[in-house]
C-alpha cells in the first residue's frame, strides 16, 4: 500500500508537470515572445512553491525517521536555494 505522503507528492508533481505542459501549449498557441516570457515568469513562481510543499510533505511523512537537526538542515538548504535565486 502506498503511503499518503508519497501519494500527495506524486499528485503535486503530476499537477506541476501538467501546469508546465499547459504553459508550453499556451506559448505555442500565442506564438509571441513577450507572452511566452510572461508565462515563463509565472512558472518561475509555481516551481519553488511546489518544491517547498513537496519537501514539507516528505519531511512530515519522515518525521519519526529523521532527526530534528537534519530537518532543519534540509529546510535551511531549501531556503538558501530560494534566496540564491532572488539575489543578484
Amino acid at each position: 500500500m502506498i503511503e499518503k505522503a508519497l501519494l500527495f507528492i506524486i499528485i503535486l508533481r503530476i499537477f506541476s508537470g501538467s501546469i508546465d505542459i499547459a504553459a508550453a501549449m499556451l506559448m505555442l498557441k500565442f506564438n509571441d515572445l513577450e507572452k511566452a516570457f510572461y508565462i515563463n515568469t509565472l512558472l518561475a513562481l509555481v516551481g519553488p512553491c511546489i518544491l517547498i510543499i513537496t519537501t514539507g510533505i516528505a519531511l512530515f511523512g519522515l518525521a519519526e525517521k529523521i532527526s530534528l537537526t537534519r530537518m532543519i538542515c534540509l529546510f535551511s538548504g531549501i531556503i538558501l536555494i530560494l534566496f540564491s535565486l532572488k539575489s543578484e
